[in-house]
């Protein structure tokens, strides 16, 4: 069960929990994104830093680009709909990721391959509850439980 609180301009309108989550998702997603990232992870006995950058348009295409450290330099990751491709500039050879992978780690780190390409949703992957209404840092906010759906219903739907 996760809890999630979501800040959306209050309308007139009723909206069921679901509708709540959607509007908020396609917010946060836009229609377009670019960003330049860091990344550390962190084990016990080492760490390692990944920058990368990345685009997005909609859900169905993401590019993600590792610009350091050298020996990762000029990876490209690519997510076409559902599918999924690794450029390894070392060898020189484009990499289809097959979804058997998608729950696998990216890079090292606890990302796995669908964090990386946004493949999950909030939108389609949960059922929602509308909990209630809190305000937060002076907003009115929905307060909505997420439960996680099996993923042999998610299928069906």
């Amino acid at each position: 069960m996760q809890c999630v609180f979501f800040a959306i301009n209050a309308q007139s309108q009723t909206l069921s929990a679901k509708e709540i989550v959607k509007k908020a998702d396609d917010k946060m997603r836009g229609l377009t994104s670019q960003g330049e990232m860091t990344m550390t992870i962190m084990r016990p006995s080492w760490s390692r830093t990944v920058t990368m950058k990345s685009w997005q348009k909609g859900s169905d295409y993401a590019l993600v680009l590792i610009t350091s450290p050298a020996k990762d330099k000029g990876q490209v990751f690519l997510k076409i709909k559902t599918e999924m491709w690794n450029w390894v500039p070392s060898i020189e050879k484009m990499i289809k990721i097959p979804p058997s992978m998608m729950m696998q780690s990216w890079m090292g780190s606890d990302f796995t391959n669908d964090d990386l390409v946004r493949e999950s949703s909030l939108v389609k992957d949960y059922t929602h509850k509308l909990l209630g209404k809190e305000v937060v840092r002076e907003k009115m906010c929905y307060k909505i439980e997420l439960i996680i759906m099996d993923p042999e219903i998610r299928t069906m739907s």
